[in-house]
């Protein structure tokens, strides 16, 4: 349940269009519904503004469709995030209008109309075609939670000429989200070009050396552009969920 659609059942209280004992039955699983494998927390989109995520990793198709039922009854829309293909295809069957990213391996079912709550553009640049997987579960969590996205694919710092020709788009974006494996300079590179807030992103992407992605992390947090934030390896959602809060408009 989302602040309008309880705005709308006090009001519709308010003005005896619904019984208090039909009130009392809508808000009965409000702070959260027991489903015997999980307990769906319907009170996350009134305290945080977007409906609980599903992380995909380690259930099973049934877990997950009993989840997705039950928001789906609620009027929530769903985003699941790690899903891999043999359980997103299971899905799919039982909820056709869900749409899959096996890229992102993100599915997706929007019920009801996205609102628009970011103040601005979230720029998400990757800097290698490697890094697009994480890069794009952050695009998809970041359109869902009601921003404007833009997309910035393969300017690394191996070809340093083709983020410099982005400059305009770096500078207009509200929030950037920066995805990079290897040695993770581009955040920094980027920190040093913009005003806005930069949340880095390392991933698992590279070579040896690279620690699947410890390499990375600690070049990010190790940062001499100031401003530069740092999420967890791979973790293209996260830095998302940070972005959205940061571009969010207030609202009265």
């Amino acid at each position: 349940m989302n602040p309008n659609e309880l705005k709308k059942l006090l009001d519709d209280l308010s003005n005896r269009r619904l019984s208090v004992e039909e009130g009392l039955e809508r808000l009965a699983t409000l702070p959260y519904e027991n489903l015997g494998i999980a307990c769906l927390d319907h009170h996350r989109e009134l305290r945080q503004g977007t409906p609980e995520t599903i992380l995909g990793a380690s259930k099973s198709a049934a877990q997950m469709a009993t989840i997705v039922a039950a928001m789906l009854r609620r009027g929530s829309n769903v985003l699941i995030t790690r899903l891999d293909e043999n359980k997103a295809e299971q899905l799919l069957t039982e909820f056709p209008r869900g749409c899959y990213d096996s890229e992102a391996r993100t599915f997706s079912l929007v019920q009801s109309p996205i609102e628009i709550v970011g103040r601005g553009k979230i720029l998400v640049v990757c800097a290698g075609t490697s890094d697009l997987p994480v890069a794009r579960e952050a695009a998809i969590t970041a359109r869902i939670l009601g921003n404007e996205v833009e997309e910035l694919v393969d300017v690394g710092v191996a070809g340093i000429h083709r983020l410099f020709d982005q400059l305009e788009l770096l500078r207009r974006a509200a929030v950037l989200i920066v995805v990079a494996g290897m040695e993770g300079a581009l955040p920094s590179v980027i920190g040093g070009l913009v005003a806005a807030p930069v949340i880095a992103v390392p991933t698992s992407v590279g070579y040896g050396a690279s620690f699947g992605g410890i390499a990375a992390l600690l070049g990010m947090l190790n940062s001499c552009a100031s401003g530069v934030t740092v999420v967890n390896i791979d973790n293209g959602f996260g830095a998302a969920c940070a972005a959205a809060r940061i571009n969010r408009r207030n609202r009265s």
